[in-house]
């Protein structure tokens, strides 16, 4: 019988749900109700695209689609089938549609088309000629052109529950016509906890390691005999693999914006746990520790200015130490960043001095503010009026640093917090001594040397 089960596909296959009721996860799309279930009974969901991580149910869903509406299912694969292939599907597909039949197609991956291959399906799915049901492991936003998606209701699956998968694991070791009930296999509940929680939300992934532990496992000497598969069974037969991450795709940026809000909202254990993330699913440190800098003068600037010399430092170390030893830099910069007062007026004081110079391109430069180390461009009033701050005890003469059409703009206003307080403080002080002068400054003698 072990032999048997051996020579079959594999256990995921086997176990691959063929009623709604039966598929694992994914209640918020199939819970009696829901849209997409009632359109899937009533055979009426039109194209659509599933979205969602690898083992979640897309291609089960699509078979399970293709029973109720009726038709006739083709599957193609993204990755060996061109437009020619496509072509003769269509071809097929009309001959069925003058005959009154319908024609499901099923493209897996559908985001590996390229842009002329998507749009070859587009003037049949208008006519409807086919209906499509797409599945894709990445966001579409970024992978389908707009007039496919478009032409496509999208519903976004989820990673499955430990609770789910411990459910889905538990049905293939009792399952005496598909699964392993046959057997004589007990799992641990430890074990069962091991495969759920590592299988990252993918059933798949959990029925394969299953799979190999029952494997490893070998035939049972006598029938009635029980076997375990225990948690070292399971470490033994699976070499567990980095929680799913993409370093070029959706989790790529999913995983970064974390890590960056869960710095600015000042939460080093969420810091900590989405960098350890991106380090485990081999993110390249360098990158992390660039947009750790880039936090450190967008997030916090000079509320504590001490943040990004933590945050260079931090990149430096790693530079000079490598993995692991670095990563501690890292961490350590993290939690301070994350711990740091927050303020982005820094950040906002430059976009709007960015902003002002793109409507003021051309503004001229004030006379006195302008060089003047020619005989002729003194001549010209450049510099003229200048007054050398370190002539007077406060070293601080009032003098307009701003083109006229941008006189009297305030970029840089300084938060309540942090460093950026006594920034207030000494910025008020500057105004008093405006005042000050302003109510009658002693003559000043100007350096003409000052540029």
């Amino acid at each position: 019988m072990f032999a048997d089960i051996g020579a079959h596909m594999p256990l995921a296959a086997r176990l691959r749900p063929t009623t709604l009721d039966d598929v694992a996860g994914q209640r918020h799309l199939l819970a009696r109700g829901r849209a997409l279930r009632e359109a899937i009974e009533r055979g009426d969901t039109g194209s659509i695209l599933f979205w969602g991580p690898p083992g979640t149910g897309k291609t089960t869903l699509a078979g399970i689609i293709a029973r109720h509406l009726n038709g006739e299912f083709v599957r193609l694969s993204a990755v060996t089938d061109g437009v020619a292939r496509i072509r003769e599907v269509v071809a097929e597909a009309e001959r069925r549609r003058v005959a009154g039949h319908r024609t499901i197609v099923f493209i897996d991956e559908i985001h590996r088309f390229n842009r002329g291959q998507q749009d070859a399906l587009l003037p049949h799915l208008e006519a409807g000629t086919l209906t499509l049901i797409g599945a894709t492991t990445e966001n579409p936003s970024f992978e389908l052109n707009g007039a496919l998606l478009s032409r496509l209701r999208v519903f976004v699956l989820e990673p499955l529950s430990v609770e789910d998968l411990t459910a889905v694991l538990r049905r293939a070791a009792a399952d005496k016509d598909h699964g392993l009930g046959t057997l004589g296999i007990a799992i641990d509940d430890e074990a069962l906890e091991l495969l759920a929680v590592e299988a990252d939300g993918d059933a798949r992934r959990a029925l394969s390691a299953l799979d190999a532990a029952v494997v490893l496992l070998g035939p049972s000497a006598a029938p009635s005999t029980q076997r375990r598969v225990t948690v070292a069974l399971v470490r033994d037969a699976v070499q567990w693999r980095a929680a799913q991450y993409d370093k070029s795709g959706e989790q790529h940026y999913n995983l970064i914006s974390a890590y960056h809000k869960a710095l600015r909202g000042s939460d080093p254990q969420g810091a900590l746990y989405w960098l350890a993330r991106m380090i485990e699913g081999g993110e390249d440190p360098m990158y992390i520790a660039r947009r750790t800098v880039r936090f450190a003068t967008e997030d916090i600037g000079l509320a504590d200015p001490q943040a990004l010399t933590i945050a260079i430092a931090a990149r430096e170390a790693f530079h000079l130490l490598g993995a692991p030893e670095g990563e501690l830099a890292l961490a350590e910069a993290a939690i301070y960043l994350a711990c740091a007062p927050k303020s982005n007026r820094v950040y906002a004081a430059w976009s709007a001095a960015c902003e002002a110079a793109r409507h003021s391109p051309a503004a001229a430069v004030p006379l006195h503010l302008r060089n003047a180390p020619t005989a002729l461009m003194k001549d010209l009033g450049y510099g003229a009026g200048y007054q050398y701050a370190h002539t007077v005890p406060d070293a601080y003469i009032p003098q307009d640093y701003l083109p006229d059409e941008l006189r009297g703009r305030i970029f840089y206003a300084p938060g309540p917090f942090g460093f950026e307080r006594d920034i207030e403080k000494r910025l008020e002080w500057w105004a008093s001594r405006r005042t000050v002068t302003a109510q009658g400054a002693a003559p000043v003698r100007r350096e003409e040397s000052e540029t």
